[in-house]
């Protein structure tokens, strides 16, 4: 009994046991822990980083649409680009820009 007698009273206090219990329960053991709380945090930064560039990637292709919609030149030109279409009195040569035998 005299390792009980060399604990503080403020330890030995019932409010402060009760306190502590619950701030452990609920910091490590619930279900819903600190470390559960940050992963959630991260993962939910992630996704707005995500929807933020599919919505910046939405306005893109919008754009290129209302081109393609209202410009018969723009047309033509993405089918030449995207496509490789050509016109019948025409010869393609597609050449790559990381070609092998370029010095750059």
């Amino acid at each position: 009994m005299k390792l009980l007698t060399h604990i503080p009273s403020w330890l030995k206090n019932k409010y402060f046991i009760a306190v502590a219990v619950f701030a452990a329960v609920m910091l490590f053991f619930d279900k819903n822990d600190i470390f559960v709380q940050l992963s959630r945090d991260r993962q939910l930064k992630e996704l707005e980083q995500s929807k933020l560039h599919y919505v910046q990637e939405v306005a893109d292709l919008e754009q290129i649409r209302d081109e393609l919609i209202h410009n018969i030149g723009t047309i033509e030109q993405y089918a030449r680009e995207k496509f490789l279409m050509k016109r019948d009195n025409e010869d393609l040569y597609v050449i790559p820009e990381n070609y092998a035998g370029s010095k750059n």
